[in-house]
């Protein structure tokens, strides 16, 4: 999250941890992790299903 230039999508996550990002199977858990941390304020979720690192 801190090293992208950006908001990143799950796919852009998964992909940098070597998830296979063609099957969505493969990035609903993921997925489901990045909004947990969100809900404990570790990460940020955007409106357009975009998450970014807390400042």
């Amino acid at each position: 999250m801190r090293q992208a230039a950006g908001p990143v999508m799950t796919r852009q996550i998964g992909e940098a941890l070597g998830l296979d990002t063609g099957v969505r199977g493969k990035l609903e858990p993921l997925r489901g992790k990045l909004t947990k941390l969100a809900d404990r304020g570790w990460l940020h979720k955007r409106t357009d299903g975009k998450y970014t690192a807390r400042p």
